[in-house]
């Protein structure tokens, strides 16, 4: 093997043009637009782009060889969510192939080819499920021509069935790999062409999910993560990164440094002023033969830092700023009727307000990166979310173009929104450089990624409402007071941007005649980045503990009277309501539809037997919210004992994400989104003293164990129509769990839990 191979312990394979070819002869569907070749793509195709900006050419994500294997490409990110499984499944299942006869090949990054690979925005299988559709379509019909013009029969007379064409008329059949190379020497058919399957027809897309194609290799530990990725002689290397955002180095001395046997060299990585996008803190580097003499001559440093701007931030007294904002007129987002005169004349008024701290992602894997500078070239293995962006990074870090550097994505070992920011591979890039192009293996701590990393916003969400002589909403004012991501990319932004609004503020179906919606300025004092389901989590914290609120307060049913706020079923233009964003679609596509939000409550108060007697301290929440124009509803059933300890006896939640592709899949999500929102709603606080971060691992940074997990999770996936569009499902079910949660602790102790998390809130 080349030294511009990489050592894997298994093969994710980016597949090479020599390894398809080598000891046979056979023409594949793919080969030709890979990396080394120069044949075009056929001009016929036509290639249109889709709301995800993919292209739909199976001569890019289909390959069949002599022997019949089928190699189809991925060009999204495996993160645990089964996207590795599911998009080549949905080609697999149009072109009629034999799944135990499939290969799955990970793209690089090339958005000329794949179009989006940036693996987030809950929207893989909503953006790339058609165009896949089609790739395999295109492939099965290129291979019935083939065998027509073989046996010299008209095509109408020839069908693929399972691996196979057959002629029906006799009954002959060819396997794939016999029509492979004289398939790829046709002409792709355009897309008015194509016959896409019925969907009475699928025989894996909406069926009990075919085993994920990285599984057994997880199960016995060959998968290959970016913490596995190896080159000869390559060393390895850690950074230490200013402990305050926005600070610098001042002063190092390595002298110590170098004497740990293994160290090689000492590397400042230039420091990037705030707002610091996507780009390297900055720091001095440790490189070394070995990772364990990296992190001791880190260890061995002495640093002097200047620590910035931001030296001052604390949590604590930033909460308390924020809570003074909340309390004054904000910018103005959305204004329907008389809030003030509606206030004014309610029968009765409850102001509330609700907050979440800070949040870091903690994958399991924390960041890590391969980068081997040679003959101009750059090539990376890493962890990433976002390919393409990580690609243009690395470039303009180097101060190369984007076409002389290749990506190669490993599996991640959960990513949540870290992962789409490829700092770290600009930071491996930047020290292979410095060691004249060797490969260099660059990793983070746990504590390195707690500690440096881009952080969910702190938010506070001040809410008021009013009720009439019959308990009926009249009036709603919500003011969301949180620092932006925008801050990562523009100096003094103070306001959310209409992405984070649209996010359950702006976008929630609220059938209620006077409404305002203000937006009062926080500045950033950290990075704030990407968090799975992002501004949601706080927006529907606050918007599903409040209506809840409302509902105690007009001595109605939770649940009841949800539904009343959600109103009749609907369809809203979401411009009506001020949602510029809406998850960037279309939204004559995609309105929001309060029926199926309706339909979502009433499925999970179904499933967990709403309005049955509870034993004393034992209650159900319910809450339910919109995202990623999907629709989610979860109820949860906890047991609160005298002594304050907290029992989580069952969650049902239900989504509504349109045609389920992947079944097993969809429920695993919303299972892992149930564990992960409890245990950011129970535990999770990355706090802030003097511009740093408090926590720095698992002990102080709590995820929920085993024993606090909920005792059973059931979920509930509504059928959807295949014709109809799609939504997404690897970030909806988090929002309404967090709510649910102290819903129902309320409705088992009568005490009201508005801020997050609860850790001890309930022993006082």
């Amino acid at each position: 093997m080349s030294q511009a191979s990489p050592i894997l312990p298994f093969a994710i394979d980016n597949v090479s043009r020599r390894h398809m070819l080598c000891g046979s002869a056979a023409a594949v569907l793919v080969l030709a637009l890979r990396p080394g070749s120069a044949v075009a793509a056929p001009s016929s195709f036509g290639v249109e782009a889709t709301p995800g900006g993919a292209v739909d050419n199976p001569l890019l994500f289909v390959a069949i060889d002599a022997l019949g294997t089928v190699t189809i490409t991925a060009h999204r990110a495996e993160m645990g969510q089964g996207i590795r499984t599911s998009l080549p499944m949905v080609v697999a299942d149009e072109m009629e192939a034999d799944w135990s006869r499939v290969r799955v090949s990970q793209a690089p990054a090339d958005e000329a080819r794949y179009g989006n690979q940036n693996t987030d925005g809950s929207r893989s299988m909503r953006h790339f499920f058609m165009p896949m559709r089609r790739c395999g379509a295109a492939a099965r019909t290129m291979l019935e021509m083939a065998a027509a013009h073989q046996w010299g029969v008209p095509p109408a007379e020839v069908m693929a069935r399972n691996h196979q064409v057959i002629h029906r008329p006799s009954g002959r059949a060819l396997d794939y790999g016999a029509l492979a190379a004289a398939a790829a020497r046709l002409p792709v058919p355009k897309r008015h062409q194509l016959v896409l399957k019925e969907t009475s027809q699928f025989r894996y897309v909406g069926k009990a999910s075919s085993d994920g194609v990285d599984c057994a290799d997880i199960v016995v530990g060959k998968a290959l993560y970016g913490f596995d990725a190896s080159l000869p002689d390559m060393v390895y290397a850690v950074v230490a990164r200013p402990p305050v955002y926005g600070g610098k180095l001042r002063a190092v001395d390595d002298s110590e440094a170098l004497k740990v046997p293994g160290v090689l060299k000492i590397v400042p990585i230039a420091f990037t002023p705030p707002p610091s996008e996507f780009m390297p803190l900055g720091g001095v580097a440790v490189i070394a033969r070995n990772s364990w003499a990296a992190l001791k001559g880190r260890e061995a440093l002495k640093l002097t830092w200047e620590d910035g701007p931001n030296q001052d931030y604390d949590s604590d007294h930033f909460r308390a700023t924020l809570e003074i904002a909340a309390r004054q007129p904000g910018k103005l987002v959305r204004n329907s009727g008389d809030v003030t005169a509606a206030l004014h004349a309610a029968k009765q008024r409850i102001t509330a307000e609700y907050y979440i701290p800070h949040l870091a992602q903690a994958p399991m894997e924390p960041p890590a990166a391969l980068v081997h500078i040679r003959d101009g070239k750059v090539e990376a293995w890493a962890c990433v979310q976002a390919q393409q962006e990580t690609r243009e990074r690395v470039a303009k870090g180097l101060g190369v173009e984007s076409g002389q550097v290749t990506i190669h994505t490993t599996l991640l070992g959960g990513g949540f929104g870290r992962k789409s920011k490829p700092d770290f591979v600009v930071e491996a890039a930047l020290l292979s450089k410095a060691m004249d192009g060797a490969p260099v293996k660059l990793f983070w701590t746990r504590e390195d990624d707690l500690r440096h990393g881009f952080y969910h916003t702190v938010s506070l969400e001040h809410l008021e409402g009013g009720l009439d002589a019959k308990g009926r909403p009249v009036a709603w004012l919500h003011r969301s007071v949180a620092p932006s991501i925008g801050s990562l990319f523009q100096a003094k932004v103070t306001h959310e941007a209409e992405f984070e609004l649209g996010m359950g503020m702006t976008s929630a179906p609220l059938a209620i005649p006077n409404i305002r919606l203000e937006n009062p300025p926080a500045p950033a004092h950290v990075r704030i980045g990407w968090f799975r389901s992002v501004s949601n989590i706080p927006h529907a914290f606050a918007v599903q503990s409040f209506i809840a609120e409302l509902a105690a307060l007009a001595g109605r049913d939770p649940k009841d009277f949800l539904l009343d706020v959600i109103g009749p079923p609907r369809l809203i233009d979401p411009l009506r309501q001020q949602d510029k964003f809406n998850y960037d679609e279309d939204p004559a596509r995609y309105p929001i539809d309060a029926g199926r939000l309706r339909r979502v409550v009433e499925q999970a108060a179904t499933g967990a037997g709403w309005g049955r007697a509870l034993p004393h301290g034992r209650g159900l929440g319910i809450a339910a919210h919109y995202s990623f124009v999907s629709y989610t509803a979860a109820a949860i059933e906890v047991e609160v004992s005298a002594k304050g300890s907290l029992t989580i006896h069952k969650v049902d939640i239900a989504i509504d994400c349109g045609a389920a592709i992947n079944p097993d899949r969809v429920r695993a999500q919303l299972e892992g989104a149930s564990v992960m929102g409890l245990s950011l709603a129970t535990l999770g606080e990355i706090s802030f003293k003097q511009g740093r971060a408090q926590q720095g691992n698992f002990d102080s940074y709590e995820v929920t164990r085993i024993d606090a997990a909920p005792r059973a999770i059931q979920v509930h996936v509504l059928p959807g129509d295949f014709a109809k569009p799609l939504g997404g499902v690897g970030e909806p079910g988090l929002p309404p769990i967090a709510p649910a949660l102290t819903n129902a602790i309320f409705a088992a102790t009568g005490k009201r839990i508005r801020s997050l998390p609860i850790r001890d809130q309930l022993k006082t």
